[in-house]
């Protein structure tokens, strides 16, 4: 099992605790990682481009000249697409972006993951991540200690202090055990984990 070193608010190390192995140490898959971000942006996209086809913008009923003798190239319509006001080859249209995977692929693209920041000591546990207040200034504090500039902070759900104190802190978002995913993940550079949280992933995706 992997070991890792459990930190308080302060930055010092007070002890360590050992990960499962069937969430924290499995056999990285790139291609699901891969896919399951092509994913979350993919069902982030909208798809309500549209734009229209010749046959869809107004005018161009009569042909602009006669076929032969003008010294023009030969024209049918004034809307073709070559035109000021024509219409737009293989123009886009409203269309749903998103797709599906299973949940076993879903499970094990977040587990790798969560393997590979273990791996590259970039999951720092802390040992009661708590505030009695609601401030930034105590959240940045945090963070300065352990060392950490661009973090994804996984907390309990309850835990409203932490998370509305670090809202406003550019390069820190809050995850709950059951929003954390793996786009989120990869594009913070560390991960901040209370310690009782860990327990809590291991028994969802063990």
């Amino acid at each position: 099992m992997a070991k890792v070193s459990v930190y308080n608010i302060e930055g010092k190390v007070v002890g360590d605790m050992e990960l499962n192995d069937a969430v924290f140490g499995v056999e990285v898959n790139t291609h699901l990682v891969h896919q399951a971000v092509v994913l979350q942006l993919a069902n982030k996209r909208q798809g309500t481009q549209s734009a229209k086809t010749r046959s869809e913008v107004s005018g161009g009923g009569r042909k602009p000249w006669r076929q032969k003798g003008t010294g023009h190239a030969r024209q049918g319509s004034t809307r073709s697409p070559q035109w000021t006001g024509g219409g737009i080859v293989f123009a886009p249209k409203p269309r749903d972006y998103s797709f599906k995977m299973n949940k076993k692929e879903k499970n094990l693209a977040l587990k790798s993951v969560l393997t590979t920041k273990v791996a590259e000591n970039k999951f720092i546990v802390v040992d009661g991540l708590s505030f009695d207040e609601i401030k930034t200034k105590n959240m940045v504090n945090v963070l300065k200690n352990l060392e950490v500039k661009k973090a994804l902070v996984v907390t309990d759900d309850d835990n409203k202090n932490v998370t509305l104190s670090s809202r406003n802190i550019p390069g820190v978002k809050t995850a709950f055990t059951n929003t954390i995913n793996v786009y989120d993940i990869l594009k913070y550079d560390k991960m901040v984990v209370a310690k009782d949280v860990i327990s809590k992933i291991e028994e969802v995706y063990a």
